[in-house]
C-alpha cells in the first residue's frame, strides 16, 4: 500500500516552539541551513527512487529558490506551507488570504507548475480557524493536510475524521483533506505520523503502529522537517519543553528515517489521493 511521504520545508529557527524567543523580523540575520538539510532528504529519497510532497515555506522559497527547483527537478510535488509560518488562528482571514496567495504564486513561478496542496504552519487549522478551508478553495487549492485528529496544546481537532476524505467547508465548498495520521488502539489515539513523535517513540513502535494502519487498509501520511536530519544545528535558548520537543534524538532521526523508507511504500500526497480517487488524474 502506498503512503504519503511529506516534508515541511522550514529552517530550524522558524519553528513555533522558538517563536517567543526569536522574532520573525530577525530571521534574515540567521545563517540558513535548510538548503543542506533538504538536499540530504532529497538524496535519501533519490537513492530509493521515492517521490514525496514538499510543503515549502514561502520565506524559504523567496530566499532560496534553488531549493524549490531542486525539489521539482527531482520529480517531487511542490506544495505550500504558507508564507511566514504564522499560526492561522492568530491571523485575520484577510491576512491569511494575502499570505496564501503570495506563497502559491511564488512557488508556481519558481517551479513552473500548479501548486494545489497546502499544509498550515503547526497544523493550525483548528475549530477556531475552519474558515481558512474556504480561503484555500477560493485560492485554487485542491487538497489540504493540516488537520490533526487529536488534542494538543497548539493544534488539533479531536473529533475529526482520521482517513483521507472530502470535507465540506463552513462556506459549503468541498476540499480533499488528508489528515495527519493517528492510530486508534485500545481506546487511545496515538500520534504516529512523524516529526517529534517519530523521534520520541522507539522505531520498533513506529513501525508496528504504521503497519497496523496499512493492515486496516488505511494509507498514512508521514512528515519530517529538514532540520530533523541536521543534528549539528545551533542550539537556541528556549523553554525546557520547546527544547525537549525540538532537540530530542536529532542524532538518530536520519538513520530511523532510512529504515522507514526501506520498509514502507511511499509516493507523493497527490499520487496517493489520486489512487484513492479523491483527486482527478492530471
Amino acid at each position: 500500500m502506498r503512503n504519503a511521504f511529506t516534508v515541511d520545508v522550514e529552517d530550524y529557527f522558524q519553528v513555533e516552539g522558538f517563536a517567543h524567543t526569536i522574532d520573525r523580523r530577525s530571521w534574515e540575520s540567521f545563517r540558513t541551513r535548510v538548503g543542506d538539510s533538504t538536499a540530504r532528504l532529497l538524496d535519501m529519497l533519490a537513492q530509493r527512487r521515492i517521490h514525496g510532497t514538499f510543503f515549502v515555506l514561502g520565506w524559504v522559497a523567496r530566499r532560496h529558490p534553488e531549493i524549490v527547483r531542486q525539489i521539482a527537478e527531482g520529480g517531487h510535488e511542490v506544495a505550500s506551507h504558507g508564507m511566514s509560518h504564522q499560526l492561522i488562528y492568530t491571523q485575520t482571514p484577510e491576512e491569511f488570504r494575502k499570505e496564501t496567495r503570495e506563497s502559491k504564486a511564488l512557488l508556481e513561478d519558481i517551479c513552473q507548475s500548479p501548486v494545489t496542496g497546502y499544509r498550515a504552519a503547526t497544523y493550525s487549522i483548528t475549530r477556531r480557524s475552519l474558515w481558512a478551508l474556504d480561503v484555500l478553495c477560493e485560492e485554487g487549492f485542491h487538497y489540504d493536510s493540516s488537520i490533526f485528529p487529536m488534542r494538543h496544546d497548539r493544534y488539533g481537532i479531536p473529533g475529526a475524521e482520521a482517513a483521507p476524505h472530502v470535507l465540506t467547508t463552513p462556506g459549503g465548498n468541498h476540499l480533499v483533506e488528508f489528515p495527519i495520521s493517528i492510530l486508534r488502539y485500545a481506546g487511545a489515539k496515538i500520534p504516529v505520523a512523524g516529526g517529534g513523535y517519530f523521534r520520541l517513540f522507539p522505531y520498533s513502535f513506529t513501525r508496528w503502529a504504521l503497519r497496523k494502519l496499512n493492515e486496516r487498509m488505511q494509507e498514512f501520511v508521514f512528515y519530517v522537517h529538514p532540520w530533523e536530519v541536521d543534528p549539528d544545528q545551533p542550539r537556541i535558548e528556549a523553554g525546557a519543553l520547546s527544547r525537549f520537543r525540538h532537540y530530542l534524538n536529532l542524532d538518530r532521526c536520519a538513520q530511523r528515517l532510512g529504515h522507514l523508507l526501506d520498509e514502507f511504500e511511499f509516493d507523493t500526497m497527490r499520487a496517493v489521493l489520486t489512487e484513492r480517487k479523491l483527486l482527478p488524474l492530471q
